[in-house]
């Protein structure tokens, strides 16, 4: 590590613990505001105006500050996290950061809390060294990445002005096989609803089962119809709007080479679905929208032998370009009346956005892509999305700009598991990615 690469760990290690020791787990209202003025407090020191957000779901901070050339970048992260789980399961309180063999560990270490260290650090370096920064930066931090952001719109329309820039950059995204970030050019879409099946008045003993109905194997059927053991979704009209990719994007997935052999050695199921391997998976994971049942359980929940009264389950859909959640939404609905489940009710979750595609030749994407030149030694390698999503649409709604995405995880990060990790040289190189962005952004 180099000696300014040395120094910018060293902050970002200060930084993060700060972060880390202050919990942030999603729907913990009590944390994320607690969160949310620490790091309006980071924030102010790297001289910038703070607005903040609350009351339409969890905060939102936004900070900014202008630099030498007019231009902005606006950063977007998260700062929710999951739950730790289990204590005993770590290695490491979860909430204090740790540092070994050059990893740092803790809770959003490797996504949230880690990208986010990386970035004000890299600026607060900038700032020390030229006394300003060499175009201006909008940072936004968003309490309800892990749900949807749903209290990003409202921010949006109250900071209209404030949140103008020329570009957007997110933090998140998976990395190459050769260990580079890939630089993504966009991101998928989201919706999360949930679907409740009702049973009785009130739970029964389970020999019921053979005079009234079960809920949970109503919502079981309807699940069942919704998507199939081939994976595909059988929503009449689901895919219709979905285009493949450019002749230049599908150029761009034939030389993307993800880490395979890290991920069935992190992730433990032997082999991707059907056994797709190289091109196949680069492109399904890239350009085919998902349903992913999160949740199923009756109500109420336990371990006690009943018919359930009632049942329900959460489903998260991952669009890609031109699937608008709300038409997706009333598709499912008219979709489980067809099939004769009416009795099923749906319920669109807060949050959820488009999802978002800036041409993977435009001067912003080859900026990002160039910057890791100088700080990963290679091109980052462009794919136009990957398996996250980002609200970056939101902000492209509000003023036109091309956006993209560069993560720091590894797959062996563990960021929803214990023992979340990431070596603090990744952060580092985060960190100093950054500071390329921002020069070739201001023309230096």
């Amino acid at each position: 590590m180099s000696a300014s690469l040395h120094m910018l760990a060293a902050s970002i290690m200060d930084c993060l613990r700060t972060l880390c020791a202050q919990p942030s787990s999603m729907g913990r209202p009590d944390e994320l505001a607690r969160s949310a003025d620490l790091i309006a407090t980071l924030l102010r020191r790297l001289g910038m105006q703070v607005q903040r957000l609350d009351g339409h779901g969890p905060p939102v901070v936004i900070g900014r500050r202008g630099g030498r050339a007019a231009r902005m970048l606006l950063l977007y992260h998260r700062f929710d996290t999951p739950p730790p789980g289990p204590w005993r399961a770590w290695s490491h309180e979860p909430y204090q950061l740790a540092e070994r063999d050059g990893a740092v560990y803790g809770r959003g270490v490797a996504e949230g809390k880690g990208p986010l260290a990386a970035h004000l650090q890299a600026l607060a370096a900038l700032i020390e060294a030229e006394g300003e920064l060499p175009c201006g930066v909008t940072v936004v931090a968003d309490g309800g990445g892990l749900i949807g952001s749903p209290g990003l719109p409202a921010a949006i329309a109250a900071h209209a002005a404030t949140l103008r820039a020329d570009a957007c950059l997110g933090s998140a995204g998976d990395r190459a096989a050769g260990g580079a970030p890939v630089c993504y050019s966009g991101s998928k879409g989201l919706l999360q609803v949930r679907l409740r099946a009702q049973g009785p008045a009130h739970p029964l003993p389970p020999g019921a089962a053979s005079t009234m109905p079960n809920a949970l194997w109503r919502l079981t059927w309807a699940l069942s119809a919704i998507k199939g053991e081939d994976e595909d979704i059988r929503i009449p009209g689901f895919y219709d709007s979905v285009e493949g990719p450019s002749r230049e994007e599908s150029a761009l997935l034939r030389q993307l080479k993800l880490d395979e052999a890290g991920r069935l050695a992190a992730w433990g199921p032997g082999e991707f679905l059907f056994g797709m391997r190289g091109a196949p998976l680069v492109r399904a994971e890239v350009t085919l929208p998902t349903c992913n049942l999160s949740t199923l359980h009756p109500t109420p929940d336990g371990d006690l032998a009943l018919l359930p009264a009632g049942a329900e389950a959460a489903l998260d859909f991952h669009l890609v370009p031109n699937q608008q959640p709300t038409e997706i939404a009333g598709l499912i609905r008219a979709y489980l009346d067809e099939k004769g489940f009416s009795d099923v009710t749906l319920e669109v979750l807060p949050g959820g956005y488009p999802p978002a595609r800036t041409p993977p030749d435009a001067p912003f994407i080859r900026q990002v892509a160039a910057a890791g030149a100088v700080v990963h030694g290679v091109l980052l390698p462009i794919a136009p999305a990957g398996a996250f999503t980002l609200p970056l649409q939101r902000f492209v709604e509000a003023h036109p700009m091309p956006c993209a995405s560069v993560g720091v995880a590894r797959p062996e990060s563990a960021p929803f598991g214990p023992d979340e990790h990431i070596p603090l040289d990744d952060l580092a190189r985060h960190g100093q990615l950054l500071i390329e962005v921002l020069l070739a952004l201001a023309g230096v």
